[in-house]
Protein backbone atom coordinates (compact mmCIF):
# COMPACT_ATOMS: atom_id res chain seq x y z
CA UNK A 1 0.00 0.00 0.00
CA UNK A 2 1.08 3.65 -0.55
CA UNK A 3 2.21 5.89 1.82
CA UNK A 4 -0.25 8.05 0.76
CA UNK A 5 -3.35 5.67 1.08
CA UNK A 6 -1.52 4.75 4.63
CA UNK A 7 -1.68 8.35 5.60
CA UNK A 8 -5.48 8.81 4.26
CA UNK A 9 -6.48 5.94 5.67
CA UNK A 10 -4.85 6.80 9.54
CA UNK A 11 -6.07 10.37 9.43
CA UNK A 12 -9.61 9.32 8.03
CA UNK A 13 -9.72 6.62 11.08
CA UNK A 14 -8.60 9.17 13.66
CA UNK A 15 -10.75 11.77 12.27
CA UNK A 16 -13.97 9.83 11.97
CA UNK A 17 -13.21 8.05 15.50
CA UNK A 18 -13.11 11.15 17.66
CA UNK A 19 -15.79 13.25 15.72
CA UNK A 20 -18.26 10.38 16.15
CA UNK A 21 -17.65 10.14 20.59
CA UNK A 22 -17.78 14.16 20.00
CA UNK A 23 -20.86 14.13 18.03
CA UNK A 24 -22.62 11.21 19.98
CA UNK A 25 -21.62 11.88 23.22
CA UNK A 26 -19.88 15.47 24.22
CA UNK A 27 -21.49 17.83 21.75
CA UNK A 28 -24.98 16.47 21.52
CA UNK A 29 -27.13 18.19 24.05
CA UNK A 30 -25.29 21.11 23.73
CA UNK A 31 -26.18 21.23 20.10
CA UNK A 32 -29.45 20.56 20.86
CA UNK A 33 -29.75 22.89 23.90
CA UNK A 34 -28.13 26.07 21.12
CA UNK A 35 -29.53 25.31 18.00
CA UNK A 36 -32.19 22.59 18.32
CA UNK A 37 -34.89 23.87 16.12
CA UNK A 38 -32.35 24.12 13.01
CA UNK A 39 -31.47 20.25 13.00
CA UNK A 40 -32.46 17.62 11.49
CA UNK A 41 -34.13 14.81 13.60
CA UNK A 42 -31.38 12.83 12.41
CA UNK A 43 -28.50 13.97 10.24
CA UNK A 44 -28.08 12.90 6.59
CA UNK A 45 -25.29 10.28 6.46
CA UNK A 46 -24.49 10.20 3.05
CA UNK A 47 -23.70 13.79 2.67
CA UNK A 48 -21.62 12.88 6.14
CA UNK A 49 -19.69 10.57 4.57
CA UNK A 50 -19.50 12.98 1.61
CA UNK A 51 -18.16 15.65 4.06
CA UNK A 52 -15.37 13.30 5.57
CA UNK A 53 -13.96 11.81 2.43
CA UNK A 54 -13.44 15.35 0.94
CA UNK A 55 -12.29 16.94 4.11
CA UNK A 56 -9.45 14.23 5.12
CA UNK A 57 -8.27 14.46 1.07
CA UNK A 58 -7.67 18.25 2.08
CA UNK A 59 -6.42 17.24 5.33
CA UNK A 60 -3.79 15.07 3.63
CA UNK A 61 -2.76 16.64 0.71
CA UNK A 62 -2.70 20.48 2.45
CA UNK A 63 -1.39 18.98 6.10
CA UNK A 64 -0.34 15.57 6.41
CA UNK A 65 1.57 14.67 3.51
CA UNK A 66 3.87 17.91 2.88
CA UNK A 67 4.76 17.50 6.59
CA UNK A 68 6.79 14.91 5.50
CA UNK A 69 6.82 13.13 8.76
CA UNK A 70 7.03 15.82 10.87
CA UNK A 71 4.84 15.41 13.31
CA UNK A 72 4.89 18.84 15.11
CA UNK A 73 4.57 20.54 11.51
CA UNK A 74 1.53 18.48 11.01
CA UNK A 75 -0.15 19.00 13.92
CA UNK A 76 0.55 23.34 13.41
CA UNK A 77 -0.99 23.13 10.19
CA UNK A 78 -3.79 20.81 10.89
CA UNK A 79 -4.92 23.17 13.61
CA UNK A 80 -4.22 26.11 10.96
CA UNK A 81 -6.42 24.55 8.23
CA UNK A 82 -9.02 23.26 10.62
CA UNK A 83 -9.28 26.91 11.89
CA UNK A 84 -9.82 28.21 8.55
CA UNK A 85 -12.51 25.56 7.24
CA UNK A 86 -14.39 25.13 10.55
CA UNK A 87 -14.60 28.93 10.73
CA UNK A 88 -15.81 29.44 7.34
CA UNK A 89 -18.33 27.02 7.64
CA UNK A 90 -19.24 28.23 11.53
CA UNK A 91 -18.97 32.17 10.66
CA UNK A 92 -21.08 31.67 7.35
CA UNK A 93 -23.99 30.04 9.03
CA UNK A 94 -23.21 32.72 11.99
CA UNK A 95 -24.06 35.57 9.26
CA UNK A 96 -26.71 33.75 7.42
CA UNK A 97 -28.81 31.71 9.52
CA UNK A 98 -31.04 32.48 12.08
CA UNK A 99 -30.97 30.64 15.25
CA UNK A 100 -27.54 29.46 14.45
CA UNK A 101 -25.49 31.12 17.98
CA UNK A 102 -22.06 32.58 18.59
CA UNK A 103 -21.76 30.04 21.39
CA UNK A 104 -22.29 27.29 18.32
CA UNK A 105 -19.77 28.65 16.68
CA UNK A 106 -17.27 29.29 18.95
CA UNK A 107 -17.59 25.43 19.73
CA UNK A 108 -17.36 24.11 16.78
CA UNK A 109 -14.49 26.32 15.51
CA UNK A 110 -12.49 25.18 18.30
CA UNK A 111 -13.28 21.47 17.66
CA UNK A 112 -12.73 21.51 14.10
CA UNK A 113 -9.48 23.25 14.82
CA UNK A 114 -8.43 20.54 17.36
CA UNK A 115 -9.45 17.72 15.11
CA UNK A 116 -7.78 18.74 12.61
CA UNK A 117 -4.75 18.75 14.17
CA UNK A 118 -5.26 15.66 16.02
CA UNK A 119 -6.19 13.62 12.84
CA UNK A 120 -3.14 15.07 10.48
CA UNK A 121 -0.45 14.91 13.62
CA UNK A 122 -1.79 11.08 14.66
CA UNK A 123 -1.86 10.02 10.94
CA UNK A 124 1.85 11.34 10.27
CA UNK A 125 2.94 9.83 13.70
CA UNK A 126 1.50 6.37 12.83
CA UNK A 127 2.13 6.15 9.18
CA UNK A 128 5.64 7.25 9.74
CA UNK A 129 5.76 4.52 12.41
CA UNK A 130 4.85 1.72 9.91
CA UNK A 131 5.85 2.94 6.57
CA UNK A 132 9.74 3.44 7.47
Amino acid sequence: MSKFLILYAACTVVFFALDFVWLTTIAKSTYQREIGSILLPNPNLAVAAGFYLLYLVGVVVLVAAPAEGDVLKALLTGALLGFVAYGTYDLTNLSTLKGFTPTIAAIDMAWGTSLTALSAAVGVWFTRLIAS
